[in-house]
């Protein structure tokens, strides 16, 4: 007897840096979401698709929660709140290494009337410092709807007990017929993914204080040599000057580590060559621009 299998959208949500992009890239077993140890590095709701024997899963990676009044965090907030109530799964990603915080009181009250659709992740329990017993009592006291079976300690990094987590979202999403073909494991589109990889290593590369000042546009792309080279001229778009001196760095030294490294990447996804054309320019204030925001922040 043929069992109907399991199809569902899984809307994952978390503080900043509790570990969602990392889950998802383990998850869909490729690189989906970009990740660096910078907070909020997610700003779009960024889709990921897993298939096991039981189903297709459509994992959504919403930016991290976090309480502030900028207009780029409001809409981050925004993308993330849009997207429960379309999920027939959410996926709560709390840090076992921190405490609980302001944040965690605003998802849970977010939260509050979903339990039952409700699946919990206690990461990084192979950190030192994790402490995963005594944010199990804390979930107890503050969602008592849900069950301890619907509550998972795992670690996204290693990958321990993800099998153990997915049997927990493939209990609450419902029986369906697959979303995507079985080969796909993201829906973003190519432009997408070139920028967001540039992004990281743009983060990944530079100071502390230029990683939210900065977004990659993809200006230009032609495909070459009968779909075997993908031509690609971009733009890291920075706040100031300075910002972008800081980019390009002494000899253009930074600008190039930044564009290896995205090629390098780059090489590990596409099945064609990118040829990419990487400069640097300045949109003053582009993070109070609600235009610039707008089209940066897919809903």
């Amino acid at each position: 007897m043929e069992h109907t299998k399991k199809s569902g959208i899984v809307a994952i949500i978390g503080r900043p840096s509790a570990g969602k992009s990392t889950l998802l890239n383990s998850l869909a077993g490729a690189k989906v979401s970009i990740v660096s140890p910078v907070p909020q590095t997610t700003r779009n709701a960024i889709r990921g698709i897993v298939n096991r024997p039981k189903g297709q899963l459509v994992f959504i990676d919403t930016p991290g929660y976090h309480d502030s009044d900028k207009k780029l965090n409001l809409l981050l907030k925004g993308i993330a709140k849009d997207r429960l109530p379309e999920a027939d799964c959410i996926l709560y990603l709390i840090d076992a290494s921190r405490e609980a915080g302001p944040e965690e009181a605003s998802i849970i009250q977010l939260l509050a009337k979903s339990a039952d659709k409700l699946v919990i992740g206690i990461n990084k329990i192979d950190r030192q410092d994790a402490r995963p017993d005594m944010v199990r009592l804390f979930l107890e006291k503050e969602l008592p709807g849900v069950s301890h079976d619907r509550i998972v300690e795992l670690s996204a990094g290693t990958g321990k007990n993800t099998g153990v987590l997915l049997d927990a979202v493939y209990s609450v999403v419902p029986e369906g017929e697959a979303m995507y073909p079985e080969e796909y494991y993201t829906d973003q589109d190519v432009d997408f993914r070139i920028a967001e990889i540039i992004r990281e290593k743009a983060i990944l590369n530079t100071r502390q204080e230029i990683p939210h000042a900065l977004y990659v546009e993809i200006a230009d792309m032609e495909m070459k040599r009968n779909g075997k080279e993908l031509w690609v001229r971009a733009f890291i778009v920075v706040e100031r000057e300075t910002q972008k001196a800081m980019v390009i760095g002494k000899g253009a030294s930074m600008i190039k580590k930044i564009r290896t490294e995205a090629k390098d990447e780059m090489k590990k996804i596409f099945d064609y060559y990118i040829r990419l054309d990487l400069q640097v320019r300045v949109h003053k204030n582009w993070r109070q621009k609600d235009p610039v925001l707008g089209r940066l922040m897919k809903r």
